[in-house]
């Protein structure tokens, strides 16, 4: 845990507390602050009061008194409406401020210098992140992972010299961050998100700006045209910026030529490294992940070797793109995070032959915008209540069955992959969520993995739990 010293002896008003604000509050006690913490939820408050937390309705307190307002990240801070408590932190004059903010002053205080990279973006940005942290660690260096990614950040080691940090930082915690400054500050690239919690796509983008803005060393995308305007900007503050592509040549930066990562700086150019073979970094997107946690990695002082061989070994990100066995020409692949059909592409851009494992609790558009991809696709295995509606858009551009069950479609897309002579990938991406079978899509991943694990003559490229 980090224990926030810099609000030692001071009170400070906290609101939310499910996973991260439990740790953040934690974290504040641990340091001497004097806190005050509420939730709309009365589990949550008398989880933190059976802790020793002290808990009151925030509407009661005085707020006149309060060093700072630390607010949930989930919690609305300006869209559909702000939350009432920010509505009375904002009436007194408090400052409003979260988790990943804490964390940088704490750093500021303790190490500052101690090498942090932050990460942000719309599409890729965990990927990206577990990239580094295993690249890092690979190199032997102490590294710390967390953020949106699923560890809150305040229950890591605390900074000191030499330990590195990773933090996946989402447009919340990044709106709650005003002193954000990480060593090596990545945006990935920006599509319309989140816009019920932020009004508009240019606040959205305003906020993630921010991230690269305060950086040392700013890693931006310039595949998108608010990213690229981003950089402009940026650069004309006086940040070092470093382009990354899967599209373009950029001057500067790194760029994805296929599955080439090519460097540019002055005016030269030179192969930094081929993706090709590397499973679990296959596709445009994951060369435009590759080269960010690349660019990252050099401006913290990572060697071009140490990050050629963490890239050769990463294992991939559970549930996205990962590949999880092998049967001679077979390779099995759990993408269960694609949980819609734009979050689907990617994986079935990234194979030339798919047994394809699809549907679930359908999202509007059901997949009729991945239809420039039914060629990749030998045959679909349809399962759960999308399993009509898929097969009427599939209709007769890609033969199907209805296999109604995860299970059972394992099963038959393993048989008539191994009737195959070419190469080809059992694939699960369902372009639906998982709410009509499994409890998410992590328990509908781990189902698939077992699945495969059941099947004779299978090699487990993962461990099983």
């Amino acid at each position: 845990m980090i224990a926030v010293t810099t609000f030692k002896d001071k009170p400070v008003a906290l609101f939310g507390l499910g996973g991260s604000g439990l740790a953040t509050a934690r974290a504040l006690v641990a340091g001497g602050a004097k806190v005050i913490a509420w939730d709309d939820n009365p589990d949550s408050v008398a989880k933190a009061t059976a802790e020793g937390i002290a808990t009151a309705d925030l509407r009661g307190i005085d707020w006149s008194v309060q060093a700072a307002f630390v607010l949930s990240p989930g919690v609305p801070l300006t869209h559909p409406k702000p939350h009432w408590s920010v509505d009375l932190a904002r009436a007194a004059g408090v400052e409003i401020i979260g988790d990943v903010e804490l964390f940088v002053r704490e750093r500021r205080a303790l190490a500052p210098d101690c090498p942090f990279i932050a990460i942000t973006g719309t599409n890729g940005k965990s990927t990206t992140t577990a990239l580094i942290a295993h690249i890092l660690r690979s190199s032997g260096r102490d590294t710390q992972l967390g953020g949106n990614i699923g560890t809150a950040i305040l229950t890591l080691d605390p900074p000191k010299s030499e330990r590195y940090f990773v933090v996946e930082c989402s447009s919340y915690q990044i709106d709650l961050a005003p002193t954000l400054n990480p060593t090596a500050g990545i945006l990935l690239n920006l599509t319309p998100d989140h816009l019920d919690r932020h009004g508009t796509m240019q606040h959205y983008a305003d906020i993630k700006e921010r991230l690269v803005a305060g950086s040392r060393t700013a890693v931006i995308g310039v595949d998108d045209s608010f990213c690229a305007l981003i950089a402009d900007r940026v650069e004309r503050a006086g940040v070092k910026v470093r382009r990354i592509s899967k599209r373009v040549v950029v001057a500067d930066g790194l760029y994805a030529e296929g599955s080439r990562i090519i460097e540019a700086h002055g005016g030269a150019t030179s192969l930094l490294v081929d993706l090709d073979g590397i499973q679990t970094l296959k596709g445009s997107h994951n060369a435009q992940n590759a080269a960010a946690a690349i660019a990252a990695c050099l401006a913290v002082g990572v060697s071009k070797d140490e990050i050629r061989a963490g890239l050769r070994s990463f294992p991939g990100l559970k549930h996205r793109m990962q590949p999880v066995g092998r049967r001679t020409q077979v390779v099995f692949v759990n993408d269960s995070k694609a949980t819609n059909a734009d979050a689907a592409a990617p994986a079935l851009s990234s194979y030339d032959r798919i047994y394809w494992i699809a549907g679930g609790l359908p999202k509007e558009g059901g997949i009729v915008s991945l239809a420039p991809l039914f060629p990749r696709i030998v045959k679909a295995y349809l399962i759960g209540e999308a399993a009509p509606a898929f097969a009427a858009t599939l209709g007769e551009a890609v033969p199907y069955e209805i296999s109604g069950t995860l299970e059972k479609a394992v099963a038959h897309a393993a048989a008539d992959a191994g009737a195959d002579t070419t190469p080809s990938a059992v694939m699960l991406s369902p372009a639906c969520a998982s709410f009509d079978q499994f409890k998410n899509f992590e328990v509908r991943g781990d189902a698939f993995v077992g699945h495969v694990a059941s099947l004779d003559g299978v090699t487990m490229l993962v461990d099983l739990d």
